[in-house]
């Protein structure tokens, strides 16, 4: 199997990876090409940020935050990045272990929320919050953090590794259920509103295999296991159906997703104005709310923590912040 750029130009390079969504096999060194020149042409055609933005990356220490705030970097881009450690047992200690050991690498700087300062670890909240799935709850605290950091650290975007089989799981997830709110949101660019930061998905059209290819290839170490509490949890039974189905027709989660977007999603745009318009603000924090007070300080009261507010500690991993290095 030869790669199939090598062979347009008379070489004779063997392939590593066979890509039959795209119907093109590539050596690494094309391989590596070929995905930033993906994630290079999906920022521009989205105009999801330029070079002289200021981009913060939401760092989980897995195989896509950790890719995109690499080859963000390596595009030249401005890109630093935030962790928030949940602390779920070791697997948030070996999250930030990662996360910390890579941004010493690549010589930028990284921004901390430890949870269990904050408020109490997941597993804890969890244990105090029982109507609720533990992945719903982790996911409203971290939406919170990644907003409020962004916004008050001065970046002007803030970007996350969401990549198409998240996107594609999401979108079946919110059909079968007909979330129409849910599907009015997403899009990979979401853009500033008073409270909240511009937010946007440079992975969308990147599969999971196709982004842990590229992390791979470029020496880059990262958590394999998935999250503890995640276990069970509706979207990676979601992710699991789209898989079976594109494995018998390759590319069927992309065209699912560009469909949703192109066709379904211009429908949505004026009720999604409407709803930003009617937010407010939480009265212990200030941060945007649809209620008096936010999910988080409702969560930080629950767990002993809240009334008057205070501010996050962030903690800052690397002080300075220095020209991109190959880790």
């Amino acid at each position: 199997m030869k790669c199939t750029i090598c062979k347009s130009k008379g070489m004779d390079n063997k392939a590593i990876i066979d890509l039959p969504a795209h119907n093109i096999r590539l050596c690494k060194e094309h391989y590596i090409e070929w995905f930033e020149r993906r994630v290079e042409r999906t920022i521009k055609e989205f105009r999801m940020f330029t070079k002289r933005d200021r981009i913060l990356v939401a760092v989980s220490g897995g195989k896509d935050s950790l890719g995109l705030w690499y080859a963000l970097n390596k595009l030249g881009y401005d890109a630093d990045g935030l962790h928030i450690d949940l602390g779920i047992y070791d697997y948030s200690e070996k999250s930030r272990k990662i996360t910390e050991d890579f941004a010493q690498k690549i010589g930028r700087r990284l921004y901390i929320i430890d949870l269990k300062r904050e408020m109490g670890g997941i597993p804890e909240i969890k244990e105090k919050i029982k109507n609720k799935p533990a992945c719903s709850i982790c996911g409203t605290i971290k939406r919170y953090y990644m907003n409020k950091v962004a916004r008050e650290e001065g970046y002007n975007v803030l970007a996350t590794g969401h990549n198409l089989d998240d996107e594609s799981a999401v979108l079946l997830n919110n059909i079968l259920n007909w979330h129409l709110e849910y599907l009015g949101r997403q899009y990979p660019v979401l853009e500033e509103e008073e409270g909240f930061a511009k937010k946007v998905k440079p992975y969308f059209r990147i599969s999971e295999k196709e982004s842990a290819i590229y992390t791979f290839l470029n020496g880059i170490k990262y958590i394999e296991e998935e999250c503890p509490l995640s276990i069970g949890a509706n979207s990676l039974k979601y992710k699991e159906i789209l898989g079976n189905i594109e494995e018998k027709f390759p590319g069927t989660k992309l065209r699912f997703l560009n469909g949703y977007m192109e066709k379904i999603h211009p429908l949505f745009e004026k009720r999604e104005e409407k709803e930003v318009k009617s937010m407010g603000r939480c009265k212990i924090c200030g941060e945007p709310s649809s209620l008096d007070i936010c999910a988080v300080c409702n969560i930080k009261l629950k767990m002993g923590k809240g009334g008057d507010y205070s501010p996050p500690q962030i903690l800052i991993f690397s002080q300075k912040r220095y020209p991109y290095r190959k880790p």
